[in-house]
């Protein structure tokens, strides 16, 4: 345990961006335990998949990209995606050898000797040339804080703690946040719960017809010069708005979808609008208010700009260029994970066969 081991590249985590750099750096000649580790928090295979609620099914998911080769076919869209992806992780890390650590906890990241860094964990301490962060963001859920929040009498959780409706029966549930999360919450507890409502802090954006490149070019330039300058990534539906399918239609013309002002005040007994003088009894508030990026194991580094993010150029740490983010703003998408995973890899190489060439 004491024992520092030294690799070539450590990859902290092994959700689809840190699978994908796993990938690469493999097929690229890095041998598993050798040249390279990757550890894992998770107690199992499937990133932060393996947390989602069950009644988020396969079908209900948009925009789930397969890892680089191996297709994800022939998946049961009736079945949580939760199995099905943790099922196609397993599968994966299997066949390609990847020998992912889990659970191991990073703890630090610190300068070590000689150029290299140190990485921190429990299982020990690993040494390394180069370092691929993909931690997601799972470990981090956004609670926004509100007065009188901590005055209420019923219940608060987190879109990270939601497990399904079932829960909900006869209650009068506040759903928070305009993103993916808060509109498919609100249309699965419809049925379950006495009363839902429906705050944001911005009027959402429908998004009509597909997705196509150009559009998806432009969401990812909007994030990609937010890192560029130092700043938080902004979640995804701030640059993309919200896909209008036939659920989402089907919700707004019901009712269930009408998107209220956020309140200004948390009461005992449920929120309060005071411009209004206005007020709606609950006795859940649900915060589908989002995540935020998993990097305070980053900290001894300090990378952090005055902004409050990390400054990225694709996926390199400015601040150093050992480092790669990938997971990270404008690779957040499980599509941005996969390409961002090749670059991270292709960045590393250069960066040691410099540094050989300079020894």
């Amino acid at each position: 345990m004491n024992k520092v081991r030294e690799v070539e590249v450590v990859v902290i985590g092994a959700g689809q961006a840190g699978l994908a750099a796993a990938y690469h750096l493999r097929r690229t000649g890095f041998e598993p335990d050798r040249d390279t580790v990757v550890l894992d928090h998770s107690p199992g295979p499937g990133g932060a998949w393996q947390f989602r609620w069950p009644s988020l099914t396969f079908g209900k998911v948009h925009g789930m990209h397969a890892l680089p080769g191996m297709e994800l076919t022939g998946a049961d869209p009736a079945r949580p995606s939760a199995e099905v992806v943790q099922e196609y992780f397993d599968r994966y890390e299997r066949t390609f050898d990847l020998r992912v650590r889990r659970p191991v906890d990073v703890r630090a990241v610190r300068e070590g000797t000689g150029g290299r860094l140190l990485v921190e964990t429990s299982d020990g301490t690993w040494s390394t040339r180069a370092l691929i962060n993909a931690t997601g963001t799972w470990d981090r859920p956004f609670w926004p804080r509100y007065p009188g929040q901590e005055t209420f009498l019923g219940r608060q959780l987190h879109t990270a703690q939601y497990t399904g409706p079932e829960e909900f029966a006869g209650q009068r549930v506040v759903v928070v946040g305009g993103g993916a999360s808060g509109t498919q919450h609100l249309l699965e507890l419809a049925p379950y719960a006495a009363t839902t409502t429906w705050v944001t802090r911005r009027p959402p954006v429908f998004r009509e017809g597909p997705f196509d490149q150009d559009a998806g070019r432009a969401a990812v330039a909007l994030v990609e010069e937010r890192v560029r300058q130092g700043l938080p990534p902004r979640s995804v539906v701030s640059v993309t708005g919200l896909p209008l399918n036939d659920a989402i239609r089907q919700g707004l013309a019901d009712g269930v979808l009408d998107r209220q002002p956020m309140f200004d005040r948390i009461t005992p007994e449920g929120v309060e609008w005071l411009g209004e003088g206005r007020r709606v009894a609950a006795d859940v508030i649900l915060w589908a208010t989002g995540f935020r990026a998993a990097l305070d194991h980053l900290a001894p580094l300090r990378l952090r700009e005055p902004g409050g993010g990390i400054r990225v150029e694709g996926t390199r740490a400015v601040a150093d260029a050992r480092i790669h983010l990938v997971g990270y703003g404008p690779s957040a998408s499980t599509i941005g994970a996969n390409r961002a995973g090749r670059a991270a890899v292709r960045d590393i190489r250069r960066l040691l066969a410099q540094e050989a060439i300079a020894a």
